[in-house]
């Protein structure tokens, strides 16, 4: 027997970190996305509300399928094929550039996430199988812009940077990065050298860097919360949906 839907904002908030009307706007950008399909064949036997709660759900507590199936009185295929198809459409929308460029800080790292996949990830300097994602987050609203593709984790920041095409998007916006990103085109800190101690002005500016640098860290720190980053067993693009679409959450659970 299946049991009752669920509504109301406990679910919402409990399962998938959103709020009814954050939800709700998510729920909009993916029926304008396509997410009702042709409407030919054979109909889900969930409403579309239902299907993309129980992405959100997956991406945020990273249960098994086995393990939602039950939950939602479907079974474990059922919740794979509409992860399948619902999690792409869940993707967040790069943020064109804007007309006041010159006025704007984007702040860029890179941060590691496991991943099962060996042809996604690589045995990294956190011990596990990971992939590198470079995030764009900007300053003033913490929104994030933009994520590249995943890397394996062994690739250097500076390098994941340059293949991941991200640079077009930021032209004519200040970039600010961390030491990792030398000769990459954006703001970085004062690099010690041999027998070159930084200079009294320069110890200064390498605070301040760091300290306009953090909302960067506190982003991805909070995207995080979503459990599919902590240890993802999606295989192929599966990874690359999942940041793109808890990026798209953390902003709209962030501007609502």
């Amino acid at each position: 027997m299946r049991p009752p839907r669920w509504r109301g904002a406990v679910v919402c908030a409990a399962g998938s970190g959103l709020q009814v009307t954050q939800f709700a706007r998510l729920l909009r950008a993916v029926r304008e996305r396509g997410g009702n399909g042709t409407l030919r064949g054979r109909p889900w036997s969930l409403p579309l509300a239902e299907r993309v709660l129980i992405v959100a759900v997956y991406y945020r507590t990273n249960l098994t399928m086995r393990q939602l199936g039950p939950l939602f009185g479907i079974s474990s295929s059922t919740v794979c094929r509409v992860i399948q198809r619902l999690g792409p459409l869940l993707a967040l929308e790069p943020v064109s550039r804007p007309a006041d460029a010159t006025d704007r800080l984007w702040i860029v790292d890179g941060t590691l996430i496991p991943v099962r996949d060996r042809h996604v990830g690589s045995s990294s300097r956190n011990y596990r199988f990971s992939a590198n994602v470079q995030v764009i987050v900007e300053a003033d609203t913490r929104l994030v812009i933009a994520t590249a593709r995943p890397v394996p984790g062994t690739t250097a920041d500076a390098h994941a940077w340059r293949a991941s095409g991200l640079a077009e998007h930021c032209h004519g916006v200040t970039v600010l990065g961390d030491g990792a990103y030398l000769n990459c085109g954006m703001v970085v800190p004062h690099r010690k050298r041999p027998r070159r101690p930084l200079l009294p002005g320069e110890e200064d500016d390498n605070a301040a860097h760091r300290t306009v640098r953090a909302p960067v860290e506190h982003v991805i720190g909070r995207m995080k919360n979503y459990k599919i980053l902590r240890d993802c067993r999606q295989h192929g693009d599966g990874l690359h949906h999942a940041v793109q679409a808890v990026a798209h959450m953390y902003n709209l659970a962030l501007t609502s």
